[in-house]
């Protein structure tokens, strides 16, 4: 199994004890240009992943991206966009029937009589806008399910 560099780690890492990365490679034992091409994303050999594991007093597996959790983060991530869009279309959906309800109520007035005109028509997308609002709560409550019961 090939493992993925954690360049992000090393880089902040670094940045967090206020080092340059000519002093990481000091204490690690090799090049600037290698700091500099491993913090830019390049493929590390695994000397020079001890080499820093050892700069930083960590196993080597700590420099390493879990793939395991680099997937979870990317489930999550496509998971919170999908609810994001979910939720605004039902915010558009509710200010459309605002809309909607008004125009069917000057339609109703407009029409001199002493009954709701547009009854039918309110009553329907009255219900279509319930459904909607049921349907964003299931997928919400689904996915905080999902998110606190994730294997480990």
């Amino acid at each position: 199994m090939s493992y993925k560099t954690d360049t992000a780690k090393i880089k902040r890492w670094r940045e967090e004890r206020h080092w340059s990365q000519e002093h990481l490679a000091e204490l690690a034992g090799v090049g600037l240009r290698t700091i500099q091409r491993i913090e830019n994303g390049q493929p590390a050999s695994p000397d020079s992943l001890k080499a820093l594991a050892s700069a930083y007093q960590v196993d080597v597996a700590a420099l390493y991206v879990d793939p395991y959790a680099e997937a979870a983060a990317i489930v999550k991530q496509k998971n919170a966009k999908s609810n994001a869009a979910l939720q605004l279309s039902f915010w558009i959906h509710l200010a459309s029937w605002a809309i909607g309800m008004a125009v069917f109520a000057a339609i109703s007035l407009g029409a001199g009589v002493d009954y709701w005109v547009m009854k039918w028509p309110t009553l329907w997308w009255t219900v279509g806008l319930i459904s909607h609002g049921a349907t964003v709560a299931i997928v919400w409550v689904a996915l905080r399910y999902q998110e606190e019961h994730q294997p480990v």
